[in-house]
């Protein structure tokens, strides 16, 4: 019997900000397509959302780190490399965080942290993955870029700089990677309802104009991610390179 190419069993993941929202999303449907998950969140419970998992009988650990901090990615980075004897299959870039301010009253440390999460700490850990990877001769690593990496927004300047940048960095990478086996590509999500969004969610007027402009009539949920982060991490997209592939319900095609 021909193997399923969405068959991920046998695949180790990692999954950062994957504590709730998309990342949760993500993270539970490549576990129930078949992989080992590793949950990477700042909030310490992490190791008992993969207990949710492991409760499905499905492959999963956890393991806390603040992105923000350098320090602990490079221990997150030897931790994940010891627990997987350095096999890496699949490498989901997800952590991230919003911060609103109008432009003229963005302040500096905010627009650090922003950039530093949400674009900094990409790299670094795409770059870690990518050397692994390499040197197994396949791999896949699945950056979230945003439809604001096109479509920019109000009061969010650090965020929507950093998604366009998530954007160029996936293109270019792939660039450089793809002849080597590693598929680089990104998704980008619409508007969600998940906890980064709640502002906008609360903001009366504000939903609905951006409801209004969703074909779907909805927004997004977390397992709306999953399939996506399925196909880019399996056999199936191994001639996927350097995409951005929206999940936002058609909002990018008004």
């Amino acid at each position: 019997m021909k193997r399923n190419p969405f068959d991920l069993t046998g695949k180790n993941a990692v999954v950062t900000g994957s504590y709730q929202g998309l990342g949760w999303g993500m993270a539970e449907g490549l576990a129930q397509a078949g992989a080992f998950v590793i949950l990477v969140d700042v909030n310490p419970e992490v190791s008992q959302k993969a207990g949710q998992l492991r409760a499905q009988g499905l492959l999963a650990e956890g393991l806390c780190a603040d992105l923000l901090e350098r320090a602990d990615r490079t221990r997150l980075k030897a931790a994940i490399e010891e627990r997987l004897s350095g096999k890496l299959d699949i490498m989901v870039n997800n952590a991230g965080i919003q911060i609103r301010h109008p432009v003229l009253e963005f302040p500096m440390e905010d627009w650090d942290k922003v950039i530093e999460l949400n674009l900094t700490s990409v790299f670094d850990l795409a770059q870690w993955a990518a050397r692994l990877m390499v040197a197994l001769g396949k791999g896949k690593i699945i950056n979230t870029a945003s439809v604001n990496s096109l479509a920019a927004g109000v009061y969010t300047v650090a965020y929507c700089a950093a998604k366009g940048g998530i954007m160029q960095l996936t293109k270019t990478m792939s660039n450089e990677l793809s002849s080597l086996g590693v598929n680089v590509n990104c998704i980008a999500p619409g508007y969600m309802a998940t906890p980064i969004n709640t502002a906008l969610v609360e903001d009366e007027k504000r939903f609905a104009e951006l409801s209004q402009r969703i074909p779907a009539k909805r927004w997004g949920q977390p397992q709306d991610m999953a399939g996506a982060a399925i196909y880019l991490a399996s056999d199936a997209s191994d001639y996927v390179c350097g995409i951005m592939l929206p999940v936002d319900g058609g909002y990018l095609g008004r």
